[in-house]
């Protein structure tokens, strides 16, 4: 076979008679301290495929693409990942024996006679990969934001005959979602989440230059019994294809086998997977259990030497085991912060190997927000992207992690700080639906496009 197979959740195999590299490889039950697991089954010719695969790509850290109960399969693999501030992956990963290779940015590598690759990495963190396979372009997003690529990536699409974009596009299902009020009780209920998802694909197409979507990235269910109310914002498969434009991209089912000499494209349609609810003690999670006079100063000390965070929150209080603990965070505004509540074992299991984004996305932890209306921009990149996995602590640290990834693209960063931030102001500005903001949002498209 010469062409590419989707499976999982977020996984592609590009071939070329044999299976040349995967993507996001996970295969295992579990994910997230035991809160998501497979939505869908990886049949036996697929997963075959991907452990015999001669490279693995890792766009991130999170155990839905890098997990490391999965690893042991994969030990005669080369590894492939981005250049990602910090190393951490590249270290871990050569530390536990494997063959790491890391890639330049936007730099085509043969993989094989008709395969190459070529990678992006982001201030977030995250990663995407484009492979070019006999002359058709497959764009790997997984559920990376665009930090300022889709430009580049746009451009790179109009040499090819095919475009295919796998991408994340959902329901908030994939993130951080369970923010309650200071009485317990849900903020959002299920529908504040829900938007058509099918018009959003096309758009995205639009954006990168694609003539196909895949969904991508999101097929997982909640398992546990204090994560599984998420399961209301998991998409099903017709509603990826709700409300989809007859004259936009098409949206192709998210398992399918892609021919790329004759462009025959053939669903594989895995079963779903029976879906059982499992106790969180299952996993080791009692909520009732309390914090320990060590383990407290654990925490004070994770919270208090990330010097960015106290720029613009002056709280984080833990509520463990029914305790609240309340770090104060020097010079920070006083009025506001933000409260969790989780079970201890993976609260400290979060802490001790500095994998917050985990329990974020696992869906079982409760947010309060005091004063602050998101935990984005101020505390998740902090804490989850820049520290964790970007080894950012101090203020000068901040500082030179920013300049490192404005210094790869100036102009892509540029733009898209003018995006997001003069979108939000022209808003605050010039009322929607008049003449001026229509005019504006035409000349926004067209120079978009």
């Amino acid at each position: 076979m010469l062409g590419f197979t989707t499976s999982g959740s977020a996984i592609v195999t590009a071939f070329d008679g044999d299976p040349i590299i995967s993507t996001d490889p996970w295969l295992c039950d579990d994910a997230y301290f035991g809160s998501w697991r497979h939505d869908f089954d990886i049949p036996p010719a697929q997963r075959e495929a991907i452990k015999s695969s001669k490279y693995l790509w890792f766009s991130h850290g999170h155990p839905d693409h890098l997990n490391p109960a999965d690893l042991p399969d994969f030990s005669q693999s080369k590894i492939l990942i981005s250049d990602h501030y910090g190393g951490r992956i590249h270290k871990d990963l050569e530390s536990a024996g494997f063959d790491v290779t890391v890639l330049k940015d936007k730099t085509w590598v043969p993989l094989s006679d008709n395969v190459s690759v070529l990678t992006i990495a982001n201030a977030n963190q995250d990663s995407c990969l484009l492979l070019d396979i006999n002359g058709r372009l497959v764009i790997n997003l997984n559920d990376a934001p665009d930090l300022g690529w889709s430009g580049y990536i746009r451009n790179t699409a109009k040499s090819f005959k095919e475009v295919y974009l796998l991408k994340l596009v959902g329901w908030s299902g994939a993130d951080m979602a369970n923010f309650v009020h200071e009485d317990g009780s849900r903020v959002y209920d299920s529908d504040h989440f829900k938007s058509p998802i099918a018009p959003r694909y096309q758009s995205e197409a639009v954006r990168y230059g694609a003539n196909a979507v895949i969904p991508f990235s999101s097929f997982h269910k909640y398992q546990r019994e204090d994560s599984a109310w998420a399961n209301g914002i998991v998409p099903s498969l017709a509603d990826y294809m709700t409300g989809a434009n007859p004259d936009g991209a098409l949206i192709l089912p998210p398992h399918v086998m892609v021919d790329c000499e004759t462009d025959e494209v053939t669903e594989i349609a895995p079963p779903q997977l029976p879906h059982a609810i499992i106790s969180p003690e299952t996993f080791g999670d009692n909520w009732s259990d309390e914090l320990d006079p060590d383990e407290v100063k654990r925490c004070f000390a994770y919270f208090q030497k990330k010097e960015v965070l106290a720029k613009n929150l002056g709280f984080v209080a833990l509520n463990i085991g029914g305790k609240t603990h309340t770090i104060k965070l020097d010079g920070g505004p006083v009025d506001r912060g933000v409260t969790f509540s989780a079970p201890r074992q993976s609260f400290m299991t979060a802490i001790d190997y500095e994998i917050f984004d985990d329990l974020l996305i696992g869906n079982f932890m409760k947010t309060t927000l005091h004063g602050m209306e998101s935990l984005y921009p101020d505390f998740s990149p902090v804490v989850a992207k820049y520290a964790d996995n970007g080894g950012v602590q101090t203020r000068a640290q901040y500082g030179a992690y920013h300049r490192h990834y404005f210094s790869r693209d100036p102009m892509a960063t540029l733009f898209h700080w003018a995006e997001t931030h003069t979108e939000s102001i022209f808003r605050r500005m010039v009322p929607d639906e008049s003449t001026v903001f229509n005019t504006a949002k035409k000349v926004y498209w067209s120079l978009k496009r």
